[in-house]
């Protein structure tokens, strides 16, 4: 190695060959520097050029050839572009002390350069690796319900921590793990600023561990006004687009301690819950006289019922010697109840209404604004825009029966109606 070093060294001294020629001896030291610092760099350059050739033509050729895409991913990534700029840096290391013989005193600086250089080269190399290790799990079929990002994110942040513990300890000429046992000092500093990060990392294992959260999923958080799709969740924020096309941004940590409503169920189900009450005037229920049951034998969702049930009352007060002379004897129809039942046979025969899902007409509890009778049923479609069309064809459907049952709606008076009074 001895021989070998000198016979580099005779081969870049060029001061003896400058004396002979006339320049003086300083000049020529300082010549012989400069041209070993040129052969060095051109070295450098030349090992730059070959590993890049490498690159783009072997590992290009084999890159596209091959069947996989894993390893077109991780060429697009620069992940072998960036491991080539290691070339030139391990020319320039192990050259140095051969070349540059004649700064002997400066080879601790130089080494140190070269060093934090190949540290930041090796932490973008990784980077790019964990961001193709990320490419390449979005192409997975299960990608879609685990988002991995929050841990690349991590991982990088662990890459340049231990680049900047490497290079601190290079500069400070300390052993790593005597500065690592020096920043434990700062921990409490550490927490503090990174307390948002922390907090992050610990939501995002609760989020992927227990599936809280999908990218394309449909929330809603009042608090921070989202109510849209979620496009991206990272190590500290949630994105969601919302249905006029803002985006809202959330804290990662938020989606574990506040509360928030994920739809993906309904999108999952076979149908959208359309749950809508309207509230009847009470003072327009009423017992059924013969001729409103002449009347709503018409209506062909209600004649098998009504005949059914006048069969069967029929019986039953006859069963009892009920007096039917007296209204409130036995047992009778309502208007409401045969427009309850009007509303179930319309939905049961409705297209746009699942029925194997919850199905339910029924009234709520009476209060000083009427009688709730409740629609909840769900819409086969569960696009928004059809869905709620479905829910107002329903209902512009049912306001506007109600009169065929001697119903009204209550709702609170206007001007027009007191106008009609005082005329």
């Amino acid at each position: 190695m001895q021989a070998f070093s000198l016979k580099i060294r005779f081969l870049f001294d060029i001061t003896e060959y400058l004396t002979k020629h006339g320049v003086s001896e300083n000049y020529a030291h300082k010549l012989n520097i400069i041209s070993g610092i040129c052969v060095l760099l051109i070295m450098a350059f030349l090992a730059d050029l070959i590993t890049k050739w490498v690159i783009n033509t072997i590992i290009v050729r084999i890159v596209r050839n091959t069947e996989t895409i894993w390893d077109d991913i991780i060429y697009e990534k620069k992940v072998f572009n960036r491991l080539s700029h290691l070339a030139p840096a391990l020319v320039l290391y192990y050259a140095s002390d051969y070349i540059l013989v004649e700064l002997s005193r400066w080879s601790g600086l130089i080494q140190a350069i070269i060093y934090i250089y190949m540290i930041v080269i090796a932490a973008l190399v990784v980077k790019s690796f964990l961001q193709a290790l990320h490419e390449i799990y979005q192409t997975l079929p299960n990608a879609h319900n685990r988002s991995i990002k929050g841990y690349v994110q991590i991982g990088n942040i662990v890459i340049y921590s231990v680049a900047a513990i490497l290079i601190l300890s290079i500069i400070l000429g300390k052993s790593p793990l005597r500065l690592l046992a020096g920043l434990s000092a700062l921990a409490a500093v550490l927490l503090l600023v990174f307390k948002d990060t922390l907090l992050g990392l610990v939501a995002s294992v609760q989020i992927s561990a227990n599936n809280m959260l999908q990218i394309g999923d449909w929330i809603t958080m009042p608090k921070y006004n989202a109510d849209g799709t979620v496009t991206e969740i990272t190590l500290n924020t949630v994105k969601v687009q919302n249905w006029d096309k803002t985006i809202s941004t959330i804290p990662t940590y938020s989606m574990v301690s506040d509360s928030f409503t994920n739809w993906r169920g309904m999108q999952e189900s076979g149908g959208r819950r359309i749950k809508r009450h309207i509230k009847i005037d009470m003072q327009s229920v009423k017992f059924c006289t013969p001729e409103m049951l002449k009347h709503y034998k018409k209506i062909i969702y209600l004649k098998d019922y009504i005949e059914h049930k006048q069969n069967e009352i029929a019986q039953y007060n006859s069963d009892f010697g009920v007096d039917e002379s007296i209204v409130v004897n036995g047992r009778r129809m309502t208007n409401v109840g045969v427009f309850r039942k009007y509303l179930e046979m319309y939905l049961k025969n409705h297209p746009m209404i699942h029925k194997e899902l919850t199905f339910l007409v029924r009234h709520l509890q009476p209060d000083e604004t009427g009688l709730p009778i409740e629609i909840y049923v769900f819409s086969v479609d569960k696009e928004w825009a059809n869905y709620e069309r479905i829910q107002a064809d329903i209902f512009d459907h049912i306001l506007a029966v109600i009169p065929e049952f001697d119903l009204r709606v209550f709702q609170n008076p206007s001007g027009e109606d007191f106008k009609k009074l005082m005329n």
